[in-house]
């Protein structure tokens, strides 16, 4: 098995970049699209979890806008195949006493293209 090919490698780094831009945006249409509309897919956060595409969206659209400044740091995206990938990325906000996050997420290929198929987030741990 090819792990971390290049070119899938660029592919689903593009894609994450994509998903980030639209979850900084709040842009819930552009959410759905990047996860796997199923009832398979699911979603562990912070304080709540989501299984199924349409749990997963009524979720999403009743969140408020992420605070502004959101720092990704640590991120990697490791590939097996052409087909299967993990991101995983360390998250912060300026000037918040929060631990920081941590984002980790497992993504497929479909013949419509790339869609994240779990994903949980959390709190650093102190």
């Amino acid at each position: 098995m090819d792990i971390d090919r290049p070119d899938v490698v660029a592919e689903v780094t593009a894609a994450f970049t994509d998903y980030e831009k639209a979850l900084v945006a709040g842009d819930v249409g552009a959410l759905d699209a990047w996860f796997w509309n199923s009832p398979q897919v699911t979603r562990f956060g912070i304080a709540d979890r989501q299984e199924g595409a349409t749990a997963l969206h009524e979720w999403r659209a009743a969140q408020p806008p992420l605070p502004a400044g959101r720092r990704l740091y640590d991120t990697h995206v490791t590939t097996f195949g052409s087909d299967l990938a993990t991101v995983t990325t360390m998250f912060d906000y300026p000037g918040s006493q929060d631990r920081p996050g941590r984002q980790s997420q497992s993504w497929v290929r479909f013949p419509e293209g790339w869609r994240i198929v779990h994903a949980h987030v959390s709190h650093e741990l102190q």
